[in-house]
């Protein structure tokens, strides 16, 4: 498949957003239950509230650069019984709405933040799943038609959010820096073991798909000479990425190193030193890893028809 920017930064921002939320509503928790002492001020669950609010928000404006009609996105809403795209919608909207309620109840001090929070949560996780079902639902393309990819939506956004909760804290809120931290490295460990199981059981799938099947022709070699098209089309541009095998490898190890290695070792020295910049860096590193594995992600999909259209003779 051609991966595109757009889908790419939505699914990578919101994804922080929603982790980062967590990260603050599970504090809250932790603060009721007096796991912990002293209890951040109001300005903390404010700050976050706000970045994870910016993060999803920015992401949302990403997605419409997807779209031929950003005027009709709202159409994309209307076939919410059937479709999961549509249900990420309106999940989105709903969940920045309640990070937004969630943020201005302990800015005001009002009561209530709590149940606000667990109505946020709830949204979160059903956001994950609806952004990782449009793509495993998807059964002929084999590389997506996994639990595995709703397992790293959620992981891996939760890996993000947390790690940048750590570098936030360590600016907002000192003693819960190090707690965020070390969330952030158990997440990153279990992305990296699912991300891995993905990419050891896609490269062992087989194509169901033939160029004998597709013709109804059962000679033994069949070669294909011409795509069709004397220009490019729609199916020449959004269902092949046009990249190498090689450069394919090259991404692979990179976001493998980026979204996982580094960010493990940032992390571990931040906790360590208490230093917030290693934080921060650990957070930026991988963010840039998450865009790399999610480009990966999206062009290795093997879309069927390419068997005819990604040849040119």
């Amino acid at each position: 498949m051609h991966p595109g920017f757009s889908v790419i930064f939505l699914t990578t921002l919101i994804g922080a957003g929603q982790g980062l939320f967590l990260a603050l509503y599970a504090t809250e928790l932790a603060a009721l239950a007096q796991v912990f002492s002293p209890r951040p001020d109001a300005a903390f669950w404010v700050g976050g509230s706000i970045v994870s609010l910016l993060l999803v928000a920015a992401g949302a404006v990403a997605s419409l650069f997807h779209l031929g009609h950003p005027e009709r996105a709202w159409r994309a809403m209307a076939m919410w019984r059937t479709s999961w795209l549509s249900r990420e919608g309106i999940a989105l909207i709903a969940f920045g709405g309640v990070v937004f309620a969630y943020g201005l109840a302990h800015g005001q001090g009002w009561p209530g933040s709590v149940a606000i929070g667990a109505v946020g949560a709830l949204l979160c996780i059903t956001l994950f799943v609806c952004t990782g079902m449009i793509y495993a639902c998807i059964r002929f393309l084999q590389e997506w038609a996994s639990p595995l990819t709703v397992a790293n939506f959620v992981l891996l956004g939760c890996a993000c959010g947390l790690t940048l909760a750590s570098a936030y804290a360590a600016f907002a809120a000192a003693p819960l820096a190090g707690a965020y931290a070390v969330a952030a490295m158990v997440f990153t460990v279990l992305g990296l073991a699912t991300r891995s199981a993905s990419l050891l059981r896609n490269a062992r799938l087989k194509p169901k798909s033939t160029l004998q099947s597709a013709t109804g022709i059962h000679h033994p070699r069949i070669v294909q000479k011409s795509q069709g098209f004397t220009g490019s089309s729609y199916n020449t541009r959004e269902f092949f990425h046009r990249r190498s095998a090689a450069l394919l490898r090259q991404i692979k190890w990179a976001f493998l190193v980026l979204a996982f290695a580094v960010p493990l070792v940032l992390l571990a020295l931040g906790l360590r030193s208490g230093s917030g910049a290693l934080l921060a860096t650990a957070f930026v590193v991988q963010y840039v890893g998450l865009i790399a594995e999610r480009w990966f992600f999206f062009a290795q999909a093997n879309h069927p028809q390419n068997l005819y259209y990604q040849a040119v003779s």
